[in-house]
């Protein structure tokens, strides 16, 4: 449970440790977090010695086609993140990610052809209204949100089918990302606009520290999954953006007129009733199973069937 706490809370107070790169603009940011990220999983596998899934991967062109598109869309949303959060917009950032629940919904509907349950039906119904409300309180469609929240549903997807774990996952992406990145560091050095090295020891350290920053909450949640049950990993998830949207009110004075309160008590709702219907759900299969454990002889057998 602590490392799932560690994993959450530290995604939920990364928008305090963004501001610090400046004067570096987003993009910068972006090229240092690939290139230290890898330079931090890498070292972290060959000290455990877990190298044997690379093999694999480059001996399976429709898997590496995956994570390849999973890398495309992980820079997109880690490239908004950043701007987002350096450009005053940390609540409209903690948006797409109270969000990115529903969004996962409706893409396994219209994608997956998955069937909703009633209650599911209407948390994504209400979800829709929320983003149309909270259209009116910014004044335009939350697109930060939006994007960061679709980014991430397709990321989760592609994922899922690639089957890697997180942090042999963020090798291979950061390896495909790695080259570009580099590249873009070289090119802003070569002009030099490199702040990394114009803005001294202190902020080049700052920079590299973004693979710590990447790396460690993946190790953390790795080691909670192993551990924790889903469905409590379920409600840890919505730490993250809590923490994200506290700081921005209170702590980066971020205005939060009324329509956008509306907007979201409106997604905090739906978030409120998917939960509920996902805990009901899980709990169903486990009171169905206890007459079915009593009618078999052997421990061994009933613990197959839970």
């Amino acid at each position: 449970m602590l490392n799932g706490f560690a994993a959450y809370g530290m995604w939920g107070l990364v928008p305090l440790f963004w501001p610090l790169l400046k004067p570096a603009g987003a993009v910068e940011i972006l090229a240092h977090r690939m290139v230290w990220s890898l330079a931090f999983v890498a070292v972290a596998l060959l000290f455990v010695r877990r190298w044997a899934w690379a093999g694999e991967l480059l001996r399976q062109p429709r898997r590496l086609g995956l994570v390849t598109v999973a890398a495309a869309v992980i820079t997109v949303n880690w490239g908004v993140y950043i701007w987002a959060v350096n450009a005053g917009h940390v609540v409209e950032a903690s948006l797409g990610y109270f969000i990115n629940p529903l969004v996962t919904i409706a893409m396994g509907v219209l994608l997956l052809k998955e069937r909703l349950r009633p209650v599911q039906w209407a948390a994504v119904g209400i979800g829709f209204t929320a983003v149309l409300v909270l259209t009116v309180g910014y004044g335009r469609p939350p697109w930060i949100s939006l994007c960061l929240a679709f980014s991430f549903a397709v990321y989760g997807l592609v994922k899922k089918k690639v089957g890697l774990g997180g942090v042999e996952s963020l090798t291979a992406e950061t390896a495909i990302q790695f080259l570009p990145a580099l590249a873009y560091l070289l090119w802003l050095t070569a002009h030099g606009e490199a702040s990394f090295v114009n803005d001294g020891t202190g902020h080049a350290a700052l920079l590299a520290s973004t693979g710590v920053v990447t790396a460690l909450p993946l190790v953390c949640f790795g080691a909670a999954a192993i551990r924790v049950p889903l469905s409590t990993l379920g409600l840890l998830q919505y730490l993250a953006p809590l923490f994200q949207f506290l700081l921005g009110i209170l702590y980066f004075h971020e205005a939060m007129p009324p329509e956008r309160w509306a907007g979201f008590a409106l997604v905090w709702l739906a978030l409120i009733l998917l939960t509920g219907d996902a805990l009901r759900a899980a709990r169903r299969p486990a009171r169905l199973a206890v007459p079915a454990a009593r009618s078999v002889e052997t421990p061994a057998s009933a613990r197959a069937d839970v």
